[in-house]
């Protein structure tokens, strides 16, 4: 029989959004730098093993195959990832086709390729993709289970439960939420009666025990960072931010229509309906919820996802009810919103872009600057003596210097964010933990560390501990990419620890003018700068990147040893500078600042903007 021209266009508008979403993001998955997470998913996959610190094995083992096929090429390895993401807007649309109908399941998976959270799934390798889709397998499994128990609905179950538990520890709350829609009703009860049922969950419980096992084996510490380190398990209104952020993520009248949605099915004869709202509220509500107690900073936008997509085959009926006005307005910001997500990807795959938000909240900071800070690493090594070690500040810098240079046995300093990323205990397994530069042996090494990774208040405490691992640290060479909101610091260490007091890199900031003010093509600057061990002999200050004036320093400014108490510059309190800068062009500049050291070392600060009227 064939399909009616309704279904038929649905399924061409269906096919065609497919089709091109896809294509852009096959092409910034070409471009886009690696994100530091996925850079530790690359050097995971080269340490094969059923699981890790941080999470199961399915990540590592996608990244492999991917980057099996093209060593190196971010492209071939976020290729499987973008291959199961591009899979799930057409599981949708097989699963609301079959539940609800053929017009509306296309219109479903529609829905599920120009919804912000979904669209650009894949783009990046990142365990949320291959456990979306084990989400879809168990929901789609469930809902042909509520029909008929069949040898392949159960198959498709345990199929599912399997790819989820070597997925992530997140997908326990899948697992959970499904059962409870499952006991909520007579059919779901039937269900959990039969023995195909506890056949596939038998197996899916299997897909568990290398995490459990690997946990035993390692005091528990994937469990104890997924469920104490990570969460203060204090309330805060915080979470309110997580909530917000859906407005724009998953557009504000999806959100609406999903809230109907959810409601309507709750309240259906039909068991399907019933199960999908069921599960899709628990999801999303449960996981806001969790985000006014847990990680302020990583419960991230995107874990209510599952609970959105259950809900997707649901959405058309709604949306049909409501004025073609707003119908359209639905189906626009929905593609707005996965345009802007889209864009913020382009943006941060071309470095004149990234450069120009620099001054913004949204510069993306974890994709700038690893192509130049690998390319400057390499030559560092070239002109340094043959055999130097390269040791990492911490697990992003090594994991992404070791993508670059295809190495995955590049040692780590022990680090604050090598714990709050639940990375310490896999490195230390990996032994690639070192507390000393004395660790490595004797030889000349160059160290990479990165200022941006502790709060500007710790910095030099950061410096410091950097001190008493590998001695006075000698002038860096700075690598300030997008003016300075990401910047790497190089250090040629000696082939032994040299003697003598705490040299750090310089500390600076500017008090006038402000952040983004506006100033004269004449104003005046001020500030303080210090560098711990030798001192500074002069500052200048720069404009975009050109010196522009020399500043006197030396004003008198105690209150900076007061704040800085472990500082040990000579020239304390008078640490102080004041200038002019004359004769700047009107509109949009960059002011940054020179450092000189007393030792010869230059420092560039990162650069703030100034508009000149």
């Amino acid at each position: 029989m064939l399909d009616s021209t309704g279904v038929q266009a649905a399924r061409r508008r269906f096919f065609w959004l497919w089709a091109c979403a896809s294509l852009v993001n096959l092409v910034l998955a070409a471009r886009l730098p690696l994100f530091v997470d996925e850079a530790f998913y690359w050097q995971e996959s080269r340490h094969l093993a059923w699981a890790y610190s941080d999470l199961p094995g399915m990540t590592a083992w996608l990244a492999r195959i991917g980057d099996a096929w093209a060593p190196g090429s971010t492209l071939a390895l976020r290729l499987p990832f973008l291959l199961i993401g591009a899979a799930i807007p057409w599981l949708v649309a097989r699963m609301a086709s079959r539940e609800v109908d053929p017009d509306r399941g296309w219109q479903a998976g529609s829905l599920a390729v120009l919804l912000p959270l979904s669209g650009s799934l894949g783009l990046m390798a990142l365990p949320d993709v291959p456990l979306l889709f084990a989400t879809l397998l168990c929901l789609d499994a469930s809902l042909r289970l509520l029909r008929e128990v069949t040898p392949a609905a159960a198959l498709e179950l345990a199929l599912g439960l399997a790819i989820g538990g070597l997925t992530h520890y997140r997908f326990a709350a899948v697992i959970a939420i499904g059962c409870i829609a499952l006991l909520a009703s007579a059919e779901g009860r039937r269900v959990l009666r039969h023995p195909l049922a506890w056949g596939a969950i038998a197996i899916g419980a299997l897909a568990w025990w290398p995490l459990l096992a690997w946990n035993l084996d390692h005091a528990d510490a994937g469990l104890r960072f997924q469920l104490l380190d990570r969460h203060p398990w204090q309330f805060s209104r915080e979470g309110l931010r997580l909530g917000r952020m859906q407005l724009a993520l998953a557009t504000p009248l999806l959100l609406v229509a999903m809230g109907i949605a959810a409601w309507r099915g709750l309240r259906a004869q039909q068991p399907a309906r019933r199960y999908l709202a069921t599960c899709g509220s628990l999801v999303v509500v449960g996981f806001l919820a969790l985000g006014f107690v847990a990680d302020r900073e990583r419960v991230s936008f995107h874990w209510p996802l599952p609970g959105y997509v259950a809900l997707l085959p649901l959405l058309p009926a709604v949306l049909a009810g409501w004025a073609r006005g707003w119908r359209l307005a639905a189906w626009a910001t929905a593609g707005l919103g996965l345009a802007a997500v889209l864009g913020y990807y382009a943006m941060a795959s071309m470095p004149a872009a990234r450069a120009q938000a620099a001054s913004r909240n949204f510069h993306p900071t974890n994709f700038a600057g690893w192509d130049v800070l690998a390319r400057e690493v390499d030559a560092t090594l070239r002109a340094m003596p043959p055999g130097t070690r390269l040791l990492a500040g911490n697990f992003k810098l090594g994991a992404e210097l070791g993508f670059a240079r295809g190495d995955a046995w590049i040692p780590v300093f022990d680090h604050p964010l090598n714990h709050k990323h639940g990375r310490a205990p896999q490195l230390a397994l990996w032994r690639l933990t070192v507390d000393t530069r004395e660790a490595l042996g004797n030889g000349p090494i160059l160290l990479v560390a990165s200022a941006n990774d502790v709060p500007f208040r710790d910095l030099l405490a950061y410096y410091h501990a950097l001190c008493r691992q590998v001695g006075p640290l000698p002038p860096p060479r700075v690598l300030n990419i997008d003016h300075g909101r990401q910047r790497f610091l190089l250090f040629r260490l000696p082939a032994t620890r040299p003697a003598g007091g705490c040299t750090t890199p310089a500390l600076a900031f500017v008090d006038a003018p402000t952040p983004g003010a506006e100033v004269g093509s004449g104003f005046d600057v001020t500030g303080w700068a210090f560098k711990d061990g030798v001192g500074l002999r002069g500052v200048e200050v720069t404009v975009d990147g050109m010196a522009a004036a020399r500043m006197a320093y030396g004003d008198a400014n105690p209150g900076v040893a007061a704040f800085w108490k472990v500082s040990r510059d000579p020239a304390h309190p008078r640490v102080g500078f004041h200038g002019r800068v004359e004769g700047v062009a009107p509109g949009r500049h960059w002011l940054g600042l020179r450092l000189h050291g007393r030792d010869g070392s230059v420092e560039d600060w990162p650069a703030q903007v100034v508009e000149v009227r």
